[in-house]
């Protein structure tokens, strides 16, 4: 029984003697008279602070290494019988690429999630005709690609491809046996029963409770899983009550099936709306919106963003990259895109644009139109959907892309943008167009009277500089 003696004249030691926090540049002051023998080490954690490692005999003096938020070790004085304790957990090791750079979800979401999201919603054959086909083998590879990579945020829908995406993500969930590592959003509401055998289908549609206790079972069973760990609404269809929508969350958050939940193609108000009667009846609130938001389509920036700013919700964006219609003139022209109609003009200008500023900076314009949606507001997860491994490995370039606050309003001048009333009547004068940057000091009936100062808006994670993105080991 004498090491736990031993660890308790250790203690005893540092409350009479103290000890100085080595990260502040001071040192530990220790001194033992004797060695023991043994071979004892032994791990202690004072209450609310870092972990101490003591070694205890083995022909040493002791030693302690000090572990301050994953940083450097620290050990004492020491002489030629001891030798240096290394920290119990080491920091982890570089990832493979700049996606294995995870981030908080958003201030009420602690999961971590990389950087980009994967879309899957061209997994499967029944929509080959508009999206253009993926096979399951291609699938499988982008997968294990986004996987590789550092990626664990994957993005799918009960619906999607017949139900054909979910099953696909499920087979390659049980082939890879990675569940855990994974972060898996799905949603419900669109209607996934309507190619099924069922006569009645009209509760297989909805945001109501049976919709989502069907849904939910089915994305699970499909998916080969026991929890989701984000759901979506997928949409807001105007025919459920907010109490039903959030009471039936909660209870599936509650019952572990789901642990966080989402919303997608709503209004700002219903979002704000519902997250009000979550907080006041203490249930689980949207933690993320997703909705379409790029470049050329900024009408997400009149309501969208800053209510996602104000309630602390994380912005998944679709159609980043234009779906297709970030081409130019001749790259339209050879194909290879999806039959989403042809180009319109805002999208031919926003194009041209791209790839000007991709350009000049040495990458794909595709890298450039994921960065601007990145620079424009903290918390920002675009969802990727990628058809080709390169495809995927262009799009992880655009992380380590940094955009000037001159560029973004190069790209953003690209084209027309009415953010209308009742921002263009405070914003907007002449010289001055409305930036989303912009505060309480740029409102001009302020600044007629006063000078006044204000706290710039929250910013994004800057962009990493000079990382070799792929193939890093």
């Amino acid at each position: 029984m004498w090491p736990s003696c031993r660890l308790t004249l250790v203690v005893l030691s540092l409350i009479i003697g103290g000890f100085r926090r080595p990260d502040l540049g001071q040192r530990l002051d220790w001194s033992h008279p004797e060695q023991r023998t043994g071979d004892c080490m032994i791990g202690m954690r004072l209450s609310g602070a870092p972990w101490f490692i003591v070694s205890v005999g083995g022909g040493y003096k002791d030693a302690i290494s000090y572990g301050h938020s994953g940083c450097t070790s620290i050990s004492p004085n020491t002489d030629n019988h001891q030798q240096n304790i290394t920290m119990a957990a080491p920091p982890a090791p570089q990832p493979p690429s700049l996606l294995g750079y995870h981030r908080v979800l958003s201030p009420l979401a602690g999961v971590r999630v990389s950087p980009l999201c994967l879309g899957t919603m061209h997994f499967g054959g029944q929509w080959a005709h508009t999206m253009g086909e993926v096979t399951k083998e291609t699938a499988f590879a982008l997968l294990d690609k986004f996987y590789e990579a550092g990626g664990n945020f994957i993005d799918t829908a009960n619906f999607y491809q017949g139900e054909g995406s979910e099953k696909w993500i499920g087979e390659w969930l049980a082939a890879r046996q990675n569940r855990d590592e994974l972060v898996i959003a799905t949603k419900y509401t669109m209607s996934y029963r309507h190619t099924g055998p069922e006569k009645i289908k009209s509760n297989y549609q909805g945001s109501h409770s049976k919709s989502l206790r069907l849904s939910l079972e089915a994305s699970l069973k499909k998916l080969g899983t026991d929890y989701i760990d984000l759901l979506y609404v997928h949409m807001w269809d105007f025919s459920t009550g907010v109490e039903e929508v959030m009471q039936a969350l909660h209870h599936v958050v509650a019952s572990g099936k789901v642990l966080n939940i989402g919303i997608s193609d709503a209004p700002a108000w219903v979002v704000v709306k519902c997250n009000e009667y979550a907080r006041f009846h203490g249930l689980t609130r949207f933690c993320v919106f997703q909705g379409r938001w790029s470049c050329s389509y900024r009408d997400f920036e009149r309501e969208i963003i800053p209510m996602c700013q104000s309630e602390g919700l994380a912005i998944a964006p679709f159609g980043v990259l234009g779906r297709g219609q970030f081409k130019t003139a001749d790259e339209f022209q050879q194909g290879g895109t999806r039959n989403m109609g042809p180009q319109e003009e805002k999208h031919r200008l926003m194009a041209a644009k791209l790839a000007e500023v991709g350009q000049r900076k040495g990458v794909a314009s595709t890298s450039i139109a994921l960065a601007y949606v990145l620079h424009k507001s903290p918390y920002v997860f675009p969802v990727i959907g990628c058809r080709t491994v390169e495809h995927l490995e262009s799009n992880i370039e655009a992380l380590a892309v940094e955009l000037t606050d001159e560029e973004i309003y190069e790209i953003e001048d690209a084209t027309p943008f009415d953010v209308g009333f009742p921002m263009s009547f405070l914003f907007e004068m002449p010289g001055q167009k409305y930036r989303s940057d912009m505060t309480t000091r740029h409102i001009w009936q302020v600044t007629c009277n006063t000078r006044l100062e204000a706290v710039p808006k929250l910013r994004p994670i800057e962009p990493k500089q000079g990382y070799n993105q792929m193939d890093r080991k």
